[in-house]
């Protein structure tokens, strides 16, 4: 007589079967901090030079002993100036890259419709080099070549991504806007401030300003804060140091 085990309610006859891993769909791309380089750099400058910039001019205004219609005109001035020099020099720097972007794929694109072949072996050997055995290199390429072959030889070949080129007015606009931002700290003190605590008033402000943009930028790049924070502040005392006796030399002179 043979024994049978008991037959557990629900469950299957079958062996059971294990699924296959279903591969996660990617919903969202990882950001890098170098993904920030270009506004941040251009942000970071903008306000570096706004705060630095305005704050030596009405400091030397001020030492040379000027009143404050003068001293808030001359930071005006220099607000305005700074701006637009900012945004043209930007604008100007920007669109140079972005012609040189343009020039490229032109090129690459010429050279897709001439000599495919060709350009399949560059991939290859691009691949090759990055340490992919031959086999791998070679399905790497085919596969790529299926989809949008200048964008896979722009990042591959050229070095730049087809969704993050250069922008001129972007570049130019963040810059003016920053660099205008910037300005209006130590301008804004200064002019609020009244006789002899006109400059320290300004000094310290400045400062902060400088040591809040530092942290800010070092905290957005991944840097370390107090290296950088130091290294901005010391720079703004440096050029305040240097305008502020500027302005005594000429004012004493005049």
């Amino acid at each position: 007589m043979s024994m049978q085990s008991p037959a557990v309610p629900g469950a299957p006859n079958d062996p059971i079967a294990v699924p296959e891993p279903v591969p996660m769909p990617l919903t969202s791309v990882e950001r890098h901090l170098a993904h920030r380089s270009n506004w941040l750099r251009a942000a970071v400058l903008g306000a570096n030079d706004g705060i630095l910039s305005t704050a030596s001019l009405v400091l030397g205004v001020a030492s040379a002993g000027a009143g404050s219609a003068a001293i808030v005109t001359a930071g005006v001035a220099g607000l305005a100036a700074g701006a637009t020099s900012m945004a043209a020099g930007e604008y100007v720097s920007v669109s140079s890259q972005r012609d040189t972007e343009n020039a490229d794929l032109a090129l690459e694109k010429r050279e897709l419709a001439a000599s495919p072949a060709h350009e399949h072996d560059e991939l290859l050997t691009i691949y090759r080099n990055r340490g992919l055995s031959q086999g791998l290199a070679e399905q790497v390429a085919q596969e790529l070549s299926t989809g949008d072959l200048l964008r896979t030889h722009a990042r591959d070949e050229l070095g730049f991504d087809l969704d993050r080129l250069a922008r001129p007015v972007q570049a130019a606009w963040a810059s003016a806007t920053s660099f205008a931002i910037g300005a209006a700290v130590p301008l804004i003190a200064i002019a609020l401030a009244s006789g002899s605590s006109r400059i320290p008033v300004a000094i310290v402000v400045t400062l902060l300003a400088l040591g809040v943009l530092g942290v800010s930028g070092a905290r957005l790049g991944g840097a370390p804060m107090m290296r950088a924070s130091v290294r901005v502040v010391v720079g703004g005392i440096f050029a305040m140091g240097v305008t502020m006796g500027i302005g005594l030399i000429v004012g004493s002179a005049v």
